[in-house]
């Protein structure tokens, strides 16, 4: 008997101290840790991290926050609530540019529809308690804080930083990250996340305010966008005051193969027992999407006609296309600031004219409207083809269902 206690003791050891994948960031050599903290590698270079691994736990304690923001603020018969939380993590010392989030912690604050601020006593006294007691009880630190922006799905992603929240993250990198604790910010898109059922968010940090990018018109996500518009429209006015990380989710090998067992059994019965596209949420929001792409295809409509007329009289089908195209890949249309990019979607595109238009170069405007991200043609033409896709998605569904169990 003893012999046998000998030798199997080392064994869990053994698993703790040298973890394979994904188990990897459940733990972590404290002392490796704390170099890193002291060396602090992030403090001389403004694009350090490059990612963030983001825990289950994490992402549904956030998603269940977001989600029940937009739920409190439709009942009231108002809009979706902003809503805003605390992350816990801290920076991987075996990835030195990686950052880890474990855990999510909602705080009782509601935000407006452009910024959610921390300034409510009670709310300031809640973050104190919470990072005491989280300082007796877990080796990790307050890292992060996240925060929804729930506005009307559009072509693009809701997850930015606008002026305040900058003000904000800035605030907490200039106070943590020289003690040794990197600050990450994370951004919640809950409507888009209920639309394509796929969690919508992003993580960035801020540049010091000395810094400027030596790269010209260079976005958070380290693309080029040469258009003003499309810059502000996708990043907000503060799209060169910060950057954007890469994120990723990661499952222990024991969670993994409980979720495989429960996707094997159970995921297809869900599948086939819900219907995303009647849900409340879906069909209140989704005619309003509709008229919002409609009206925009609208103005395009009307701006190309007196294009056409101001040319040199009344134009037919070809020309029509033709200054559509040629509008799309280099005059532009204008549009609003950020909530032109919030009104998307739309079931389907017709011409608001009876004018025959020929196929060839309708295809091709669609191709070029495509090509050119900045040209408000193709921002309306990937709305609609967005939200067609959604129909089409959950008609498909409701097909199968109905072969299979009629």
């Amino acid at each position: 008997m003893s012999s046998s206690t000998t030798t199997t003791n080392p064994a869990p050891s053994d698993k703790t101290s040298t973890p394979t994948g994904a188990d990897a960031r459940y733990t972590f050599d404290e002392t490796k840790l704390e170099d890193l903290r002291q060396n602090k590698p992030w403090t001389s270079n403004p694009k350090y991290f490059t990612g963030v691994d983001v825990s289950p736990s994490a992402i549904m304690k956030m998603m269940m926050h977001c989600h029940s923001g937009v739920e409190k603020g439709m009942k009231k018969g108002g809009n979706p609530i902003e809503v805003m939380g605390l992350l816990l993590g801290r920076p991987d010392p075996d990835t030195p540019k990686q950052l880890v989030v474990t855990d999510a912690f909602p705080i009782p604050i509601e935000g407006f529809e452009t910024r959610v601020v921390a300034d409510d006593l009670d709310a300031q006294n809640y973050m104190i308690s919470l990072g005491e007691s989280l300082e007796r009880t877990r080796k990790e630190k307050i890292m992060g804080w996240y925060h929804s922006h729930p506005f009307d799905v559009g072509t693009d992603s809701h997850c930015y930083l606008s002026q305040t929240d900058i003000n904000t993250q800035l605030l907490w990198q200039r106070s943590e990250d020289p003690r040794g604790n990197p600050f990450l910010a994370i951004v919640v898109d809950p409507l888009r996340s209920l639309a394509k059922n796929v969690p919508e968010i992003k993580a960035f940090r801020v540049y010091p305010p000395e810094y400027n990018s030596p790269v010209t018109n260079e976005c958070p996500d380290g693309n080029i966008i040469a258009e003003e518009q499309a810059r502000l429209e996708k990043w907000g006015s503060c799209w060169s005051r910060y950057y954007e990380l890469k994120v990723q989710y990661f499952m222990s090998g024991s969670a993994r193969n409980v979720m495989g067992i429960l996707t094997q059994n159970f995921l297809w019965m869900r599948t086939l027992g819900s219907t995303p596209m009647l849900e409340t949420e879906n069909r209140q929001r989704y005619p309003d999407r509709v008229a919002a792409v409609a009206e925009k295809v609208k103005v395009l409509d009307v701006a190309s006609s007196a294009t056409a007329v101001g040319s040199g009289g009344v134009v037919g089908g070809a020309g029509r296309a033709a200054s559509h195209h040629h509008q799309a890949r280099g005059m532009g249309f204008g549009g609003g600031g950020g909530g032109g990019a919030a009104a998307g979607g739309g079931a389907g595109w017709q011409p608001l004219s009876s004018t025959p238009v020929p196929s060839g170069i309708a295809v091709e405007a669609v191709e070029n409207g495509k090509e050119d991200d900045g040209g408000e043609l193709g921002k309306a033409i990937q709305g609609v083809v967005e939200l067609a896709e959604e129909r089409i998605h959950g008609n498909v569904v409701q097909l199968a269902k109905k072969e299979l169990f009629s």
